[in-house]
């Protein structure tokens, strides 16, 4: 019998190149932790042994409810590779989605922020099984005693009496490694998994899509990473993992506050970040946004379509911005936008930018109609978004119906309509949901918040359908200003762009919109996408102040 050693796929190998050679590098938790990789090495290596004083271990859950700091990084890798689930408990839900994400994950103990002790003490009467509380703090001193919340010990100084030495085990690669939970349109969260071996693949599948771009575009160990999308959503997109295994220095931001953030990328030299267009967009126009250099800042965008306007000023500012796409369901990386085309055009290349991209290394994508029948490249034909990936969630837990339907004939649907162009892009024209049904024509919502943004005085832009008696669904557009922008002018320059479209043949003259809503600021959900759900509900019934 050979001696050869059966390499698993589990999240402790992805640390060995960078243990070994890059030791030194920094992650840093402004004002409250900075050390080397080696140091934090250590403080896993506490933290399995505190864990396992604690009888935690293999096949328990263990949650995590903290801002993105240095201990919600460790926690990362130092749950999975005792081979326990980490749970990321999405803060942002309702106190009543957060008990059931609780309470369906079956979580044996809970690492739990002091802000988020309001939020735990009033649903821990309704937690339906025994759960251990680990406190999380970034001051010292005093903690706050909080009633009906008893707690197995404070996070820091069970590191430190924990002992030193732990030698993290092999095991079967398609073990559990991490749990969170998607929200929908309708229904209770659906709690979404990834083994150990999915979550190696989809870091060596980014390494792939981005270490071959050329220039400032591509990812590189020089690099500075800080995320800018909750490290509860998605594994932060994977980009932790695949950090950690290059050894980039990283940052971690705490609470996403505009100005902490542009502090944070000046004063450290972020070079690499991610996140949804609306933080791009906050960061843009906040104060005093103008007086930091943003020239060496690339951004990958996701979560929702890259509006041209916004990419205008990111470019405008220096930023070498890009799109992804992904989904919860798919850890999340599919695709990304050709930054090879981008980088070697004379010009800002913005259509190759805002486009969907292509797919990365290993994902199988097709576009198809209601029978799974491939629709024409090049054709501009659109169907559902389909994929295959050997990192894509094998269903949701607990949900046989939701799997069955999110894997119906083999391929994860996504619920996107899109379509593919000769060379393999990929166009996103909208979610399923939110197409706009006029007429028995379909009007791509994206496509217009797309032409909108580009209007002198819109911040932000939503396209929604609301239902109307002869056509079924007409475009209303549901509108944030830029500061001091006059809303009159603002709804003349909007109708200006629509009317110019329509008469070059850009747009057809039905998707012209009958209301445009002006608002403070556009509902946004959890994980900072557009709500068009809650736009729709808000203005179904007929405006007293309709415009147009």
């Amino acid at each position: 019998m050979s001696d050869a050693y059966d390499y698993p796929l589990i999240l402790r190998q992805l640390l060995h190149s960078t243990l070994s050679t890059n030791a030194g590098q920094e992650i840093i938790y402004p004002g409250v932790m900075r050390y080397t990789y080696a140091d934090w090495f250590r403080r896993l290596q506490r933290l399995a042994n505190a864990f396992h004083g604690l009888g935690l271990g293999r096949g328990n859950v263990i949650a995590v409810m903290d801002w993105d700091s240095h201990r919600y990084f460790e926690c990362f890798f130092g749950i999975p590779m005792i081979g326990a689930t980490l749970h990321t408990v999405n803060v942002r839900l309702s106190p009543d989605q957060v008990l059931y994400t609780i309470n369906h994950a079956e979580d044996d103990a809970i690492l739990v922020h002091e802000d988020f002790l309001p939020l735990l003490a009033a649903i821990a009467p309704r937690i339906t099984r025994p759960v251990r509380l680990i406190l999380l703090s970034d001051r010292k001193g005093a903690l706050p005693q909080v009633e009906g919340l008893s707690f197995a010990g404070e996070y820091e100084a069970m590191l430190e009496a924990a002992a030193p030495d732990f030698t993290f085990p092999d095991f079967d690669e398609g073990t559990r490694a991490t749990l969170f939970y998607t929200t929908g349109t309708t229904g209770d969260p659906k709690g979404v998994s990834y083994s150990h071996r999915q979550i190696v693949l989809h870091s060596l599948g980014l390494v792939a899509a981005l270490g071959a771009v050329p220039g400032q575009g591509g990812v590189n160990r020089a690099d500075v990473y800080m995320p800018i999308t909750p490290l509860f959503h998605v594994h932060a997109w994977g980009f932790p993992f695949t950090a950690t295994m290059l050894g980039l220095k990283q940052v971690y931001p705490g609470r996403y506050e505009p100005g902490r953030l542009l502090k944070l990328i000046g004063d450290y030299g972020v070079t690499l970040s991610h996140c949804v267009p609306t933080i791009l967009n906050m960061l843009l126009s906040a104060p005093g946004s103008e007086d930091v250099d943003l020239s060496r800042w690339k951004v990958i965008i996701g979560g929702s379509a890259l509006p041209r306007g916004l990419a205008a000023a990111a470019l405008k500012r220096g930023i070498d911005v890009q799109s992804g796409y992904g989904m919860s369901e798919t850890c999340p990386i599919l695709t990304i936008s050709d930054m090879t085309e981008a980088q070697l055009a004379e010009d800002d290349a913005i259509d190759t930018r805002i486009a969907t991209g292509r797919a990365v290394p290993m994902v199988e994508l097709r576009v198809v109609d209601h029978e799974m029948r491939d629709m024409p490249r090049g054709s501009k034909a659109t169907g559902e978004v389909v994929v295959r990936a050997p990192w894509l969630t094998e269903g949701y837990l607990k949900n046989p119906e939701g799997t069955a339907s999110l894997w119906r004939g083999g391929y994860l649907h996504t619920g996107d309509v899109g379509y593919l162009e000769a060379d393999g892009t990929l166009h996103i024209t909208d979610r399923i949901k939110d197409v706009i049904k006029s007429g028995g024509e379909w009007i791509s919502s994206l496509d217009l918040e797309n032409l909108v943004s580009l209007a002198e005085g819109v911040a932000e832009v939503a396209a929604i359908g609301l239902p109307d008696a002869k056509w079924g669904e007409r475009p209303c557009f549901v509108i944030a200003l830029k500061p001091g922008a006059d809303p009159r002018a603002v709804e003349a320059a909007v109708r200006h762009v629509v009317a110019d479209a329509i008469s070059q043949g850009h747009l057809s003259s039905w998707a012209a919109p009958d209301r445009v809503e002006f608002v403070d600021a556009l509902p946004k959900t959890s994980v900072g996408k557009l709500d068009k759900k809650a736009m729709r509900a808000a203005y179904a019934a007929p405006s007293a102040v309709t415009s147009g």
